[in-house]
């Protein structure tokens, strides 16, 4: 028997109005702190990959062992103050130095590590299958979402003001996630599974292999796109920071389309996807001008907007309720991992082969991650959606 009809649309629209909030400031700071690092502080790259570094750090230590080692009524109170410290660290960025810009980062990387995974579980604690798989293409979508309306205000203020102002501009929409947060939905469950048996989750480990194939290149971009943007072509702060609008747009219509018509089998949608991928991180080395640079990588947002809720999606197959904070806190753990690894290595690569380069050599770990995939999990019912 489904949910009814008013629960599902109240847990809707908090959803989306707390996920649009928290992931649209998110992106703000992981997009822009390596902007002001490098053209306001007048950091090297290396450096600039090392920041990013640092932050995600922050945000795998809270991810990985703290999320999943508390019970969820003290889980939901660390949510709301997370929420609070995120609205405060905006005004300290505004403000920071060569010094503090670091401190900052690492509280705030901190914070944002205990409120993901805690949305994209309340996302999937629907009563069936079928309202969960679409509350968890909402959450998606409306990540996707917050990546357009983040970065099209980032790009308007940009043309009026500077990256430090920019910060300041965003503590609205913190202070919106921190009134939403007491209303987010926790799981209503006496204990809760963590550790071992978590990882050895098979929806964990498909979750793990299929996100790989997108997010080594995404946690590339979110440090270095503007970077390489603005370098390769010669362009203004505006111009460079809004490389991310057709990316982020064709990501969200890409969401919209599966929480308005979910795939059942996920193996032809993943495949696809992953060659896109493959395609796009070429196409970045060898697109001639601007206006192809922009093409590949709009095209580049439909594996966006595709793999990250389908892994989601498994996770929710594979689990019950009382093992997916601890397999999603892990799963976003992991991304953390990439995205404190992967910009220090592009960084570094980049002093030696350039940027351009070293983001398409990317496409070797794709390729690697998605033979592994498909070699495990092309038959399983938490890819075919069969049940057996």
């Amino acid at each position: 028997m489904t949910e009814s009809k008013n629960s599902l649309i109240i847990a809707s629209i908090i959803l989306v109005l707390m996920t649009v909030s928290a992931r649209s400031v998110n992106n703000m700071v992981t997009t822009t702190v390596p902007l002001l690092g490098k053209y306001v502080l007048y950091l090297p790259n290396s450096i600039v990959g090392l920041l990013s570094t640092a932050m995600f750090a922050f945000t795998f230590i809270s991810t990985s062992y703290v999320n999943p080692s508390l019970s969820a009524s003290i889980r939901k109170k660390a949510f709301i103050i997370s929420n609070m410290v995120i609205a405060l660290t905006l005004i300290l960025f505004a403000y920071s130095n060569v010094i503090s810009i670091w401190i900052i980062s690492s509280i705030s990387g901190f914070a944002f590590g205990l409120i993901m995974p805690n949305l994209v579980t309340s996302a999937s604690l629907a009563k069936d299958r079928r309202s969960a798989e679409r509350l968890l293409s909402l959450y998606s979508t409306s990540l996707s979402l917050s990546l357009i309306i983040g970065p099209a205000i980032e790009t308007y203020l940009l043309t009026m003001f500077n990256y430090r102002e920019i910060f300041l501009w965003f503590l609205p929409l913190a202070l919106i996630g921190v009134v939403l947060s007491f209303n987010v939905k926790f799981p209503d469950v006496k204990r809760e599974v963590s550790g071992v048996s978590a990882l050895k989750n098979k929806g964990f480990i498909a979750s793990v292999l299929s996100i790989t194939t997108y997010n080594v290149p995404f946690a590339a971009f979110t440090t270095f796109l503007a970077i390489l943007a603005k370098e390769r072509f010669d362009l203004s702060d505006f111009q460079a920071y809004s490389v991310f609008l057709p990316f982020y747009i064709l990501s969200f219509l890409t969401r919209l389309s599966m929480t308005l018509r979910p795939f059942n089998d996920l193996s032809k949608p993943l495949l696809i996807s992953i060659l896109i991928t493959v395609l796009g991180l070429l196409g970045i080395l060898f697109a001639p001008s601007y206006a192809m640079f922009l093409v590949v990588i709009a095209l580049l947002g439909i594996p966006h907007g595709s793999i990250f809720p389908m892994s989601t999606i498994m996770i929710s197959r594979a689990t019950k309720v009382e093992e997916r904070n601890a397999v999603n806190s892990y799963f976003l753990a992991y991304n953390n991992i990439l995205f404190l690894v992967v910009p220090a290595v592009v960084g570094f690569a980049s002093t030696f082969i350039g940027l351009t380069l070293a983001i398409t050599l990317l496409v070797i770990p794709v390729a690697i991650s998605a033979i592994m995939f498909f070699a495990k999990f092309l038959k399983d019912e938490i890819v075919t959606g069969r049940r057996e």
